[in-house]
């Protein structure tokens, strides 16, 4: 089974760690979205915002994302939390492959990721209420672009890992099993 699949979810969901350990079992290659920004723009995500803004960032964003998707064969790809805010980039996660999102609650993210510097939306003020209102505006538009919902609750990473592999191939089962008439996969109409 060839896995070609998206990983989107808040800051500190382990979108990363799980694709990291996603690819390496599958042995697809990984790739991290939010890394290979970094390289293109040559600093941090977060000097970025800080100098250039978060819009210019979501301009190189989608121009990434888009550069990626096109790349042939199976692959494993981490989407930097705020990836889903454009339409375009919801629609591009949906044709690219299976999407999962991993969801856990603002709560579980700030135990997780309540010292770490280097996330620039989380940066002053009160961390855990900017995080209740990222989760408010982007849980919606997760659950709309992924395919699945994986709970990142309790499970350690291999388990998790475990359970989007599960996921997959089961999705793989079904595709392969549908008659040749239909899809196993409907997209749903958001045109109205």
């Amino acid at each position: 089974m060839q896995i070609r699949c998206a990983l989107v979810g808040m800051p500190g969901s382990g979108k990363s760690t799980v694709g990291r350990q996603l690819a390496h079992r599958t042995g697809v290659p990984f790739i991290d979205l939010d890394h290979r920004l970094e390289k293109m723009i040559g600093t941090t995500i977060r000097s970025f915002f800080e100098t250039e803004g978060e819009a210019r960032f979501r301009d190189l964003e989608a121009q990434a994302l888009a550069e990626v998707t096109q790349q042939p064969g199976g692959m494993v790809l981490s989407t930097g939390g705020g990836a889903v805010l454009r339409a375009e980039n919801r629609e591009v996660l949906r044709q690219f492959g299976n999407v999962l999102y991993l969801r856990a609650s603002p709560e579980e993210i700030y135990k997780r990721v309540k010292h770490d510097k280097t996330r620039p939306l989380l940066q002053g003020g009160n961390p855990m209420e900017k995080l209740r209102e990222l989760y408010a505006v982007r849980d919606p538009l997760y659950r709309e672009t992924a395919h699945y919902v994986i709970e990142t609750g309790r499970p350690s990473v291999s388990t998790l890992v475990s359970m989007v592999m599960m996921q997959l191939e089961m999705a793989h089962s079904a595709a392969v099993s549908a008659p040749p008439s239909t899809s196993a996969y409907q997209p749903s109409d958001t045109s109205h």
